[in-house]
């Protein structure tokens, strides 16, 4: 048995009956939607065509909600339904990431995440859900799809269907009959600041998408005359909480990359300094993630209900074991087991680069923001983990440090971090991406809204200029230190640029 859904673009008249229906038999709040219909106008006066298009949850075969939810709060049911459980929810709205089609939401009187269900609880006790029952031109119809006899099995054999965004592989279980290009890809339609009976809301939190009039992905003649404003999920502390994981996991692999190389030597206090520092700052790593949920006080959920296969889930344990490893390094060195602290220190080093790591493989689950889903994402966080560790070291006072040759090995291994870094980022811009996703959060970190802290904050004045200042002072206390200081300036700003122009990109 498997449910989905058929949607008739030929019969529908936008008449919003389902909307309507969907937000009184589930008591949707205002301002977020379960069903929402979208027009679209495309064409030249006096050729002008309205197409209609109702979106919703596509009740996925390879649900990415599911998969990422780090406490079961979205699952799927035997019969192919997507649901949820509010009770359980975190508000990470991690599944919002991972939904490729905006149609995930967070109610605003729970402060939980909630979507279209197919009306579980009427299809139960036997009865069609409310949008399918009310639909006055039959458009909407709903069925097993393993069910040969149904309608709705039926029609999808029939007719000539497309699903949205196949090429995430999710198996979307709503199919479009005489589905539109102009409607059915986000990034073809023009918005303005008006709709045909509203103003668009870029009020809702974050901003929500950016139509930016100028984007090169747009289609002529294509204008969108009725939507709904989608939130963006992540704020301010996701790409704060980025950055402070790549202070935090590596600051004791510069020291161990010298010891192994015999540049530097084993220092009591630099390694018990740094461990310590490293576990303030992935404490402060761990308040950025908690202060990010719109349940705080459901936070050790995470620890009590884990998903496994969720990489925030995963993630979560992979900072506790770092952190518990500093904890162990740092005091074998106070309690001077020198044996036990040497072995203690590459394990913890290991745990750090795998900490700095994860949240690729989290951000790989993300299956709405396409940027994100770069292969060289794991190497490129623990290229930012040297880079942000290193000049750490360089900021710190040199009494810190035991000897001069540790303030060395870590300006060089921050201008061949820089170096690494900025051909990443810089190769980003350059090769040609897959998707309009992809291509459309380029453009933005290039082209649009975020082009000066992109090129001024991390290319010039967090790349390139301590880059300068290394290869040309390097001897130079204050100025290796001004070096370090540019250069975790311009680690904040990739990190903001990246998290936020990838969640700008319209899903719907």
């Amino acid at each position: 048995m498997r449910y989905g859904f058929v949607i008739d673009s030929r019969r529908c008249i936008g008449c919003h009956s389902c909307t309507v229906a969907c937000k009184t038999e589930n008591r949707v709040p205002l301002g977020v939607n379960r069903t929402w219909v979208k027009y679209v106008e495309k064409g030249r006066f006096p050729n002008v065509r309205r197409v209609f298009q109702v979106n919703r949850c596509n009740q996925c075969e390879h649900p990415p909600c599911v998969e990422i939810c780090p406490v079961t709060a979205m699952y799927q049911r035997s019969d192919g339904i997507v649901d949820f459980n509010p009770a359980r929810c975190i508000g990470c709205k991690a599944c919002m990431q991972a939904c490729p089609y905006d149609a995930i939401y967070v109610d605003p009187d729970r402060n939980t995440v909630a979507k279209c269900h197919l009306c579980a609880h009427r299809i139960e006790v036997g009865l069609e859900p409310a949008c399918t029952s009310v639909c006055p031109e039959s458009a909407l119809v709903a069925g097993d799809l393993d069910d040969p006899e149904s309608e709705v099995a039926q029609l999808v054999a029939r007719e000539a269907v497309r699903v949205r965004k196949p090429e995430q592989g999710t198996g979307p279980k709503v199919f479009y009959i005489d589905g539109d290009e102009s409607s059915m890809i986000p990034t073809a339609a023009h918005h303005e600041s008006f709709y045909m009976w509203s103003e668009r809301n870029q009020k809702v939190h974050g901003g929500g998408a950016a139509y930016a009039p100028d984007s090169p992905f747009l289609r002529n003649n294509v204008l969108a005359a009725y939507d709904v404003a989608h939130e963006r999920p992540w704020g301010w502390q996701v790409p704060v909480y980025f950055w402070m994981k790549s202070i935090g996991s590596g600051l004791l692999a510069v020291p161990a990359i010298g010891m192994a190389l015999g540049l530097v030597a084993a220092d009591r206090l630099r390694d018990s300094i740094l461990a310590a520092l490293a576990l303030v700052f992935i404490a402060a790593t761990v308040v950025m993630l908690v202060l990010d949920l719109s349940r705080k006080e459901r936070f050790l959920n995470i620890l009590a209900f884990p998903q496994r296969r969720s990489w925030l889930s995963k993630g979560s344990y992979l900072l506790i074991l770092y952190s518990a490893l500093c904890g162990v390094f740092c005091v074998s060195l106070l309690a001077g087991f020198s044996r036990l602290s040497h072995v203690l220190l590459w394990l913890t080093v290991i745990a750090g680069f795998l900490a700095a790591a994860y949240t690729a493989f989290l951000f790989g689950q993300c299956e709405g923001r396409d940027l994100w889903q770069t292969p060289l994402l794991p190497l490129h966080l623990v290229v930012q983990a040297l880079v942000a560790s290193a000049a750490v070291l360089l900021l710190l006072p040199a009494a810190f440090l035991g000897d001069a040759h540790t303030q060395a090995l870590a300006s060089a291994i921050l201008a061949i971090g820089l170096i690494l870094h900025l051909l990443m980022i810089l190769g980003e811009i350059v090769i040609p991406h897959s998707t309009d996703n992809a291509g459309y959060a380029v453009w933005l970190m290039a082209h649009g809204s975020y082009r000066w802290l992109f090129w001024a904050g991390a290319v010039a004045l967090g790349g390139i200029m301590p880059l300068l200042l290394l290869f040309t002072a390097a001897g130079n206390t204050l100025v290796v230190g001004l070096a370090g200081l540019l250069a975790l300036g311009g680690l904040l700003a990739f990190e903001w640029c990246f998290v936020m122009a990838g969640q700008r990109v319209p899903n719907s």
